[in-house]
């Protein structure tokens, strides 16, 4: 049985050209990606000027040698819960005595007059309903 060649991932863009995305990828593995990480589009770390500092496989194996944590087999219910000592309450500061604040004077209201006489068009308005 012969083995065959590995297919080409061919897409049709917008416009309506071909774009092979592996040859893609393999170009600009060491192209800086885009974001806050520091990283190449491979997953090295990079350092100062672009260079790699750290490459995928070392942290890769970094991650998987940690240690995750150990499971607990005992619920959390059954757990005794630790006593928790309060601080002690804060003592009232002393409140200095301000001076007593002076009345406000008000506006007096004014005093109502009568309207004023209806004149024109609605001195003639004023009757009919």
């Amino acid at each position: 049985m012969v083995a065959r060649a590995p297919r080409k991932r061919m897409y049709r863009s917008m416009q309506g050209r071909m774009i092979d995305i592996e040859k893609l990828r393999a170009t600009n593995e060491d192209v800086r990606a885009v974001g806050n990480m520091n990283v190449n589009a491979r997953g090295d770390v990079l350092g100062i000027g672009g260079k790699i500092a750290t490459h995928k496989t070392e942290v890769i194996k970094k991650y998987y040698e940690a240690p995750k944590g150990r499971v607990d087999d005992t619920p959390a219910r059954a757990r005794p819960v630790p006593i928790r000592k309060t601080p002690p309450a804060p003592q009232p500061k002393a409140v200095e005595s301000k001076p007593a604040p002076q009345p406000r004077t008000t506006r007096q209201a004014k005093p109502k007059t009568a309207p004023a006489p209806k004149k024109g068009i609605d001195a003639a308005l004023d009757g009919i309903e």
